[in-house]
């Protein structure tokens, strides 16, 4: 039986695409907030080689038990790469457990791990390119905001 030890799942934007930060008049408060955020990142990393992970988590199984031993957090945030896209150089995350079934765990370990997810993730997102996922995520971009210029619509982040 091959189980993962670290289950990493993400949506990926790439900064460089997103043309327009101001969220829709209509935008509900959430999408406002990731906008928000999204603004954020771009001032502080720049939008070359940097991607935002979002509606992402991070699960790690500790016991060989599907009831006991799961560490779960919840993570946004950028990813940088090297100016050719080929590998992870860094990840700025927000991170937050999420829920936990082990009875152990103390407050010094939950950080130890908050911190050791941006490393899992750096690892992960150098599959997601090696995949050519990362490339994949660069064209959907330029396609929604093809079609958007065409009728002069708006895309913003494009969720």
């Amino acid at each position: 039986m091959t189980e993962r030890w670290v289950e990493i799942q993400f949506d990926c934007a790439p900064l460089r695409g997103i043309g327009r930060l101001d969220a829709p008049i209509d935008a509900s408060p959430d999408y406002r907030a990731l906008c928000e955020r999204v603004k954020a990142a771009i001032e502080k990393h720049g939008s070359h080689n940097t991607y935002y992970l979002y509606n992402a988590d991070c699960k790690f199984h500790l016991a060989n038990s599907p009831a006991v031993g799961l560490i779960d957090f919840r993570f946004e945030g950028v990813v940088m790469t090297d100016p050719g896209d080929t590998r992870t150089v860094g990840c700025d995350l927000n991170v937050e457990l999420l829920r936990e079934t082990c009875d152990w765990l103390t407050e010094p370990i939950v950080r130890w791990f908050q911190e050791t997810v941006s490393h899992a993730v750096a690892i992960e997102f150098d599959r997601f390119i090696q995949a050519g996922d990362l490339e994949q995520a660069k064209r959907r971009l330029e396609q929604l905001q093809s079609a958007s210029d065409a009728v002069g619509g708006y895309v913003g982040f494009y969720l």
